[in-house]
């Protein structure tokens, strides 16, 4: 069920390294992808996959992870992921795919959460250097990078507390507590005109 998958599927930062991903597992969640829909269907979006350990290392290393854990600086060596899904945009196709690319990241992460895998959406990546490493066309823009793997970390949903704040944080003992808005804080019913 949906439902289901969507709460498994959370932002895990931390994975059990020695537990690889195939590139046959990456293309599979491509494939996914591929099939959503896509803004006027221009189709722009294209995937570098990554599970040589050399390039996997070299995307770790640019990578900012966890914005409000100000004290972590990301998963130590034995909890890196062991592949990653880069994401980028060919602008000789469109220039702009901002929806396109939130349709396919979190179809891809369904996906993974379905092949009991995790990944995380990262935005604050060194678009600069990787586009070199990977030697991409000028035309191509890097979106994010999701990392994937298979989750090593607990991750427990929460209310949303009487002061409003959604800031994520560590328990001890390394829980990592998401705060979620309740559905009455989120839906609008329209006063009827009667």
């Amino acid at each position: 069920m949906l439902k289901d998958l969507v709460l498994r599927n959370r932002s895990y930062r931390k994975f059990h390294f020695d537990k690889k991903v195939e590139v046959h597992e990456l293309m599979q969640l491509v494939d996914l992808a591929r099939l959503t829909p896509s803004s006027k269907n221009r189709q722009p979006l294209k995937y570098i996959l990554v599970t040589d350990p050399e390039d996997s290392h070299f995307v770790f290393k640019h990578l900012k992870w966890a914005w409000f854990l100000k004290h972590w600086n990301g998963p130590a060596s034995h909890e890196q992921p062991p592949a990653y899904v880069i994401l980028a945009l060919d602008k000789a196709i469109n220039e702009q795919a901002d929806i396109d690319a939130g349709i396919v990241s979190q179809t891809i992460l369904l996906g993974a959460t379905e092949m009991d895998m995790g990944g995380c959406i990262i935005r604050t990546v060194n678009r600069y250097e990787l586009k070199k490493y990977f030697q991409l066309p000028d035309s191509y823009e890097i979106i994010l990078v999701m990392a994937i793997g298979y989750p090593n970390q607990q991750i427990r949903l929460s209310e949303v507390k009487s002061d409003g704040e959604t800031q994520y944080f560590e328990e001890p003992g390394g829980v990592h507590v998401v705060p979620k808005r309740s559905l009455d804080d989120l839906i609008i019913l329209p006063k009827s005109k009667g």
